[in-house]
């Protein structure tokens, strides 16, 4: 697979096909052109490449950043030069949800999030250039890195799942999943004003970079009820994110959970899970499900990665080039990857 001046997508499953891309690539009359520096692997992606057909091909390499090298004639407020990340836009004012005073479930933005985008053609980051609406770029600041920039949407749906908690202050909290979104959501976590962050997760190599970014209760599953009991004087969590999205860990997960507490989903499961809905009702858990993001969730995040407050860089283990796409994605499928973010550089 050669890939120059164009961009992968998913074909079938496991397959990927290269698509050349025009000589001149030009931004819709409200868009923007955007040269690609980094586009990050995330689990979704993984998922596509296997089934083939699960996402729409815009959310195929949705974790990008680059450079603006074309500004639409009706864009105003950018220019060509800056660094971008990939987002969504401000709540639209006018979608149903809007009207009802309901900006946070902005549809625009929510569709912007599963790849609805009439600016852009149908494929994402995963490719030199990208077309996509002005609105859903957001300008990177001074003293983030282009590493770091890359990193900016999987931090943002761990910032919008703490956010969506409103958790108390000196919460005892447990993140269940030491990958990228576990990681991020642990900080965020922390920033939020956790009193204890308990990270529980079964790969050796994945605990030990939770335990370089100063996380010190750092277990492997087994090891978490003991731990946590120890800790609440047999109450459990005050807030659990669970972030495997492994479906027969629901249940079990509830339970970790003390009478009155909150259990958070991010990871996003591929099965249906079997719960015990008495256990939920009579102990009075609040479940809270946590998908995408706001347009303010991205500025929240860019201000905690260039104020130093989210060490996103540490996350990052490897850089490939889009031929080695497909390998690197069997690798990750595989369950046997030492690798916690990869990033692809389309140039590279």
């Amino acid at each position: 697979m050669s890939v120059e001046q164009g961009y992968v997508q998913v074909s079938g499953p496991r397959q990927l096909r290269a698509t050349a891309e025009a000589a001149e690539v030009r931004p819709a009359p409200d868009g923007v052109v955007v040269d690609i520096t980094f586009c990050g692997i995330c689990g979704t992606d993984v998922h596509g490449y296997t089934d083939g057909h699960m996402l729409p091909p815009a959310v195929f390499g949705h974790e990008w950043t680059g450079v603006i090298s074309a500004v639409g004639d009706e864009v105003t407020g950018l220019t060509v030069g800056v660094r971008v990340v990939g987002g969504v836009g401000p709540a639209c004012g006018t979608c149903r949800q809007c009207a009802a005073g309901h900006a946070r479930q902005c549809e625009t933005a929510f569709a912007e999030a599963n790849g609805v985008d009439e600016a852009a053609p149908a494929h994402g980051g995963f490719g030199t250039r990208l077309r996509v609406s002005a609105r859903r770029v957001i300008p990177v600041p001074e003293g983030v890195t282009d590493v770091e920039a890359a990193l900016v949407e999987p931090a943002t749906v761990a910032f919008h799942a703490v956010r969506r908690t409103a958790m108390e202050l000196g919460s005892v909290v447990v993140v269940q999943g030491a990958g990228p979104i576990g990681l991020l959501t642990a900080q965020h976590a922390r920033n939020a004003g956790a009193g204890r962050v308990v990270v529980s997760e079964p790969s050796a190599a994945r605990r030990a970079t939770a335990e370089k970014l100063d996380f010190p209760d750092v277990v492997a599953p087994e090891e978490l009820a003991p731990l946590l009991m120890e800790i609440t004087d047999g109450l459990g969590a005050d807030v659990l994110f669970e972030c495997t999205g492994v479906p027969s860990l629901l249940q079990p997960s509830a339970e970790l959970v003390r009478r009155g507490g909150t259990l958070a989903l991010l990871g996003y499961p591929t099965a249906d899970s079997t719960v015990s809905y008495a256990d939920w009702q009579t102990r009075e858990l609040t479940v809270i499900g946590s998908l995408a993001y706001n347009h303010e969730d991205f500025l929240g995040t860019l201000r905690a990665i260039a104020g130093k407050r989210v060490d996103v860089a540490s996350l990052h283990t490897g850089t490939i080039g889009l031929t080695e796409l497909g390998a690197m994605l069997e690798e990750l499928d595989s369950g046997h990857s030492s690798h916690t973010k990869v990033l692809v550089d389309p140039r590279g």
